[in-house]
């Protein structure tokens, strides 16, 4: 299907979820049975992208290796590495570790409603385009709001959209990217299309993902994944 390129898809796992109220860090928190991690790395495992790597606490990593790579048998998953102690230097470890791949795919492991059309509609279209996300058209009124959280304007709804992961890049175009970045000192990123659009002057084609392709940030959160999920498995 992709003529012989090569994919690796990093999954992110190495937050701490302080927001979940839990000594259980959300990637690991139970959601049906199985830790939050579980489904988008059975996603990729499935998938047509030929490696894993997966980003964790230093803490975790054994954790990791034992209680999610072996036990559920996901042999893409070539390398458990550590983290950094924020969200851009857990990607860049990652990128170092990319062995011969064309295209990477980043992935928060915190999202655990991806699918695998989701996944091989990002492959296609990064091939064609160089940088891709998933994400979904703004249902609500936006506005931009000043220090005082007074509104300054209201943006056109039909032009915004949410941005989701997982993401999909050039190998070379996001490693330089990041190069760029770290000479600039630039610590002021929340997604990787900003990197490759700030430092290589790259748009980033967005493709619809699904509204349900949320990210575990609060305990409710896990109960609408779960819900999410029941509705999957029936469809199937």
């Amino acid at each position: 299907m992709f003529n012989n390129k090569h994919f690796t898809a990093i999954v992110l796992a190495a937050g701490s979820g302080s927001r979940m109220n839990s000594d259980v860090p959300k990637q690991y928190m139970d959601l049906g049975g199985k830790e939050v991690i579980y489904y988008s790395l059975n996603e990729f495992q499935k998938s047509e992208v030929d490696d894993i790597i997966l980003v964790t606490r230093k803490e975790d990593i054994d954790y990791c290796r034992k209680s999610i790579v072996e036990k559920y048998g996901f042999d893409k998953v070539k390398d458990v590495i550590e983290g950094g102690s924020e969200r851009y230097w857990s990607v860049r470890n990652g990128l170092d570790r990319v062995n011969g791949s064309e295209y990477v795919i980043i992935h928060d492991g915190a999202r655990p409603c991806i699918d695998h059309d989701m996944i091989i509609r990002l492959m296609k279209e990064v091939i064609v385009n160089g940088a891709c996300t998933v994400g979904v058209p703004a249902k609500d009124t936006i506005k931009v709001v000043d220090a005082d959280c007074f509104g300054v304007d209201t943006p056109d709804r039909s032009t915004l959209w949410q941005v989701q992961t997982p993401q999909a890049f050039n190998y070379a175009d996001l490693v330089n990217a990041y190069k760029e970045m770290q000479r600039d000192n630039n610590h002021n990123v929340t997604d990787d299309t900003m990197i490759v659009e700030k430092y290589r002057g790259l748009k980033s084609k967005l493709i619809y993902g699904n509204y349900k392709n949320i990210k575990i940030t609060t305990p409710e959160d896990i109960d609408v994944a779960k819900i999410f999920l029941n509705k999957n498995k029936k469809s199937c």
